[in-house]
């Protein structure tokens, strides 16, 4: 294996955070997602009533999960910027249920939060320890709880057969 300079890095967080959110490319290969199943397909694929329905007490709902990575989003981004404010972690997990119009405007603060990140990742030119480890942490995370997501609406499909 040859060595990986940071331009490639970079340019590889990028590919793969892509991936993650908005889905692998409609043709050639993907990293690890299957075609049609990145974040913002799956969620667009959901109504409301799925967002807000619970599989099992105690459980979380797709839209908690929404919130809770547009949430993680906003916070790694604004850490990335030099914010020393304290996190409210439950705040993530506030949202529990939506109507209509609350679920889009979930998908689309989701949406901006991850523009507002990638923009942000792209103005540094130079990525130092903080940029690579910020970016690989929100690409796992959301990679996480997109699995969830999935699970959560598989497990409705089999309440409902």
């Amino acid at each position: 294996m040859k060595p990986v300079a940071q331009q490639e890095i970079r340019e590889i967080s990028f590919q793969l955070l892509k991936e993650t959110f908005e889905g692998p490319a409609p043709e050639g290969a993907s990293a690890f997602l299957n075609k049609g199943t990145g974040l913002f397909q799956t969620l667009d694929e959901i109504g409301a009533d799925a967002a807000s329905r619970l599989t099992r007490p105690g459980g979380s709902t797709v839209a908690a999960h929404t919130e809770h990575l547009r949430f993680y989003v906003v916070v790694h981004d604004k850490l990335l910027r030099g914010s020393t404010e304290e996190i409210d972690w439950a705040q993530s997990w506030r949202i529990k249920r939506v109507n209509g119009a609350e679920w889009g405007n979930l998908k689309q603060q989701c949406r901006r939060a991850y523009s507002t990140f990638i923009e942000h990742l792209r103005a540094v030119d130079n990525w130092g320890e903080d940029e690579i480890s910020v970016a690989t942490s929100v690409m796992a995370h959301t990679a996480y709880h997109l699995g969830a997501i999935r699970q959560l609406i598989l497990a409705q499909q089999g309440n409902r057969d």
